[in-house]
């Protein structure tokens, strides 16, 4: 199985996008990394653009490339835009839905959460990341679980969640109240998923 490896950090500053959401990679050095990373951005052709694009949002969900190229394939099959359906079909990823409930720190330890079968939808584990959660469904830490460190750290670090998710964090179970609305999403750092359309379909 394909993994995400390197560092978040690094991917961040070249691709001058903050993966983790917080912006603490781009804090210090808001350049590209290597020797002359502190020379001027190269101006980027509309290929560039699309690519960073594409690699923006595939980074921040910690996908590989052949699981994005997938999920986009199954969005554009979809009824309405690719671009926003491929948003919120990565946002209705399990992993992501385990992250967006404060369970974990990242979306990597969230996967790693629901990789070691500590996570139930509906009462049954899932171990499948991609696993797509529907409205309605409730996430919850398995009753052998519930002490788990790493789960109270990140409940404790998480000031709040988005409005598409409840989360009881005394109970460490929520649920899955809706499909997020594109305002809603990447509010902080503006992306543009038409250039992800305009890559896939060049």
């Amino acid at each position: 199985m394909s993994r995400n490896t390197g560092s978040t950090w690094k991917k961040s500053r070249r691709l001058d996008f903050s993966i983790l959401e917080t912006g603490e990679e781009l804090t210090r050095r808001n350049y590209i990394p290597g020797q002359h990373g502190n020379a001027r951005r190269p101006k980027l052709t509309n290929y560039g653009l699309q690519l960073q694009e594409k690699q923006r949002i595939r980074h921040t969900y910690q996908l590989s490339e052949k699981q994005f190229a997938n999920t986009y394939k199954k969005a554009s099959k979809k009824a309405g835009a690719a671009g926003e359906n491929l948003l919120v079909m990565l946002e209705s990823r399990l992993d992501n839905i385990v992250y967006r409930m404060g369970f974990a720190r990242t979306r990597r330890g969230s996967r790693q959460l629901v990789n070691h079968g500590h996570i139930l939808v509906d009462g049954k584990k899932v171990d499948i990341p991609s696993y797509q959660v529907k409205p309605g469904q409730t996430i919850e830490v398995r009753e052998r679980s519930l002490n788990l460190a790493s789960i109270n750290d990140a409940l404790e670090a998480a000031a709040s969640t988005v409005a598409f998710v409840e989360v009881d964090k005394d109970k460490k179970k929520g649920v899955y109240v809706r499909y997020p609305e594109r305002n809603e999403l990447f509010t902080a750092q503006p992306i543009n998923e038409l250039l992800v359309v305009e890559y896939y379909n060049r």
